[in-house]
């Protein structure tokens, strides 16, 4: 039982609280150093996070659409247009399109006389029941089936054959005509000697919505001439030949013109964009140890929050948090091999072995630490170092970057990739990664150690303050005793 000041008059809670607030303080210490770790691990995180994004880029610059990129004009852009991918060979192909490919379309031979909106059980007796009919595509024959029921409309049919794309039809009512408009959602022709969707014996088809095979148009495909040679077919309005798509768009006025060249704007800016986010990435790996570490701002207790407006404490932990990574080897040890591996030799059969042949060097200021740069500098013909080197040989310039083999020989981005997955490792050790738990990474270990550290230490408090209380208690339980002996040595002392 706790007994407050009674019988002293002490505020005996008070004092309690500011004992216990002293013997506290190496328990806010140990909170403090808890935080710190949390934060540094956080900080630890992001690195790797940014690490991860940037490994993304890495991969597309390995691949030769990077380098070799193909761009096509064409002599008739309303009429078709081309793509062109890596292995595309340069020159110009002659194409002429003489026929559009189109889909199988069917509609009513006469007016169905049918409110789409209601029951066509009502003027159709024993329409009720399943239905099936046939499409044609690459493999040959398909039976699709469909149910009509008892309190469907027109439109709640329709809705069930549209809505199955394994159909491959599409259906609606047009109200102008009265007619019902069936169309495969496919061009080309699948049936070389038919028709490309059947519904023969068919009563809801023929007898219902008036639709007959014999009436169906489209459903050819494209035709086309390559090189003013060969005729060439597509089931839909697209080729692709020797790496090169072509697009057609209607039936050219004789044959067009397609010049495939190579595309050095899109390579320099997709190395460009690479070399921005790598400075980005070197700029974030630098922040870390160019903050200032404010010694005099460890983190809050829960205490000072409580006596702390929301920006007071938003400034504190921003000073506080300031400087978590400063120092860190694994940091600074990433910067220098990530920069040395551009400035190596790569050993391989292509025409350069170093990025500065490209035009590309870090820049001399140093406080930069290492970020790239891409010489604008032209030559007569106007052109980059980059941009010549890209027209001359794309694929020694991907070489350079990518070249898979070891030692001296490998690329300048698999050097790179090498640096940040040691990093990341490194990072993984130190701090864990989300789905880690406390025993499996270094900081995570003295986090546990810290909770049990003050677990321990907060029994060790309850048993203080209960120490404390039962001191003021038993000196209470003696002032009062004491007060009630005078007391009553004071009523005999007046009763003489």
């Amino acid at each position: 039982m706790r007994i407050g000041g009674l019988a002293s008059g002490i505020d005996t809670d008070s004092i309690v609280k500011e004992l216990m607030a002293a013997e506290r303080l190496p328990l806010d210490k140990m909170e403090q150093n808890k935080t710190k770790y949390e934060w540094q691990r956080d900080a630890f995180r992001d690195i790797n996070t940014k690490i991860a994004e940037f490994d993304k880029l890495i991969l597309d610059m390995k691949m030769s659409k990077t380098y070799e990129t193909r761009k096509v004009s064409s002599s008739q852009e309303s009429a078709i247009t081309a793509t062109a991918s890596s292995g595309a060979m340069n020159g110009t192909y002659n194409i002429e399109v003489k026929q559009m490919a189109s889909s199988a379309i069917n509609v009513s031979t006469q007016a169905v006389g049918i409110d789409p909106t209601k029951k066509l059980s009502e003027g159709n007796p024993g329409i009720v029941g399943e239905y099936t009919f046939s499409t044609y595509e690459k493999d040959g024959s398909k039976t699709h089936k469909f149910e009509v029921k008892e309190d469907d409309t027109l439109n709640d049919v329709m809705k069930r054959i549209n809505d199955d794309k394994t159909n491959n039809v599409r259906m609606f009512y047009d109200a102008q005509s009265d007619r019902v408009v069936m169309e495969s959602t496919r061009t080309g022709d699948f049936n070389e000697n038919g028709k490309e969707i059947t519904f023969e014996g068919n009563t809801f088809f023929t007898e219902v919505l008036k639709l007959d095979s014999t009436n169906e148009k489209g459903g050819v495909n494209a035709k086309f001439t390559y090189n003013n040679g060969i005729t060439l077919e597509s089931t839909n309005n697209n080729y692709t030949l020797n790496g090169i798509t072509f697009e057609f768009k209607s039936v050219t006025n004789g044959a067009a013109s397609l010049n495939v060249t190579s595309d050095t704007d899109a390579a320099v800016q997709k190395i460009t964009e690479f070399v921005d986010k790598y400075n980005e990435l070197v700029d974030t790996l630098n922040a870390t140890q160019n903050e200032t570490r404010y010694r005099d701002y460890p983190p809050l207790t829960d205490e000072q929050r409580k006596e702390m407006a929301d920006d007071e404490i938003e400034l504190w932990e921003e000073k506080a948090k300031s400087g978590m990574l400063k120092g860190e080897s694994i940091i600074t040890t990433a910067l220098f091999d990530m920069r040395s591996g551009w400035y190596e030799k790569v050993g391989n059969d292509g025409a350069f072995s170093f990025l500065s042949e490209l035009g590309i060097t870090t820049t001399r200021d140093y406080l930069d630490g290492g970020k790239l740069e891409i010489d604008q500098t032209v030559n007569k013909d106007g052109k980059t170092k980059l941009e010549a080197a890209l027209e001359s040989d794309p694929a020694s310039v991907q070489q350079l970057f990518s070249n898979s083999d070891g030692g001296s020989r490998r690329g300048l981005l698999n050097r790179l990739e090498d640096a940040l997955d040691q990093t990341v490792s490194k990072i993984e050790e130190r701090a864990g990664k989300g789905t880690s738990t406390l025993d499996n990474y270094t900081l995570g270990k003295r986090m546990k150690s810290l909770d049990e550290q003050i677990a321990a230490f907060e029994d060790r408090l309850t048993q203080i303050e209960d120490r404390y209380w039962r001191q003021f208690t038993a000196m209470e339980q003696a002032i009062s005793m004491m007060n009630n002996q005078s007391s009553m040595l004071m009523s005999f002392g007046g009763g003489m």
